[in-house]
């Protein structure tokens, strides 16, 4: 049912990532494509990890879950943020999203790493549930920062004598 990703699932990994775009309605934001998934997972340097949930019967790529390794300065080892999972709308209730997690926990046991991470958009309350009703809970005291675009442009310009 799930398995490491290799180099020709990267076009059904890019319309995952499309769908689940679209799915948390922000289409016009990702704007990733196939070669920059493809140089981040298998590229000379990869950066990040995927898994692919399959479909039992059919053998049809249903989801997937892509991920990095993170670390931790207080608990001084790696753990695993995932950056994305979804799973096709007709395949949910199937497990098939507590399978890839349950992977990326067995790695996380596996290798030492002690967090498993992930953000979920606040409206999100099926999935919400679903982390919930696995163990998972909330780091309510935690806000997100992000820096993009213009602003990272600025602040990461190479200073300017006057």
């Amino acid at each position: 049912m799930i398995r490491t990703a290799v180099p020709a699932d990267v076009p059904v990994i890019h319309a995952l990532v499309r769908d689940l775009a679209t799915y948390e309605k922000a289409a016009h934001e990702a704007v990733a494509t196939e070669e920059h998934l493809h140089e981040a997972l298998f590229g000379e340097r990869p950066a990040a990890y995927a898994h692919i949930a399959l479909d039992d019967t059919s053998g049809e790529t249903v989801g997937f879950a892509l991920w990095f390794l993170n670390f931790s300065t207080w608990r001084g080892v790696h753990g695993i943020y995932l950056e994305d999972l979804y799973v096709r709308p007709e395949a949910r209730g199937g497990g098939h999203g507590k399978a890839l997690l349950t992977e990326l926990a067995r790695i996380c046991v596996e290798r030492g790493y002690e967090r498993l991470e992930w953000s979920v958009l606040d409206w999100n309350e099926p999935s919400i549930n679903f982390y919930r009703s696995l163990g998972a809970r909330p780091q309510n005291e935690w806000t997100v920062y992000r820096l993009t675009d213009d602003a990272l442009t600025e602040l990461g310009a190479p200073a300017r004598n006057s």
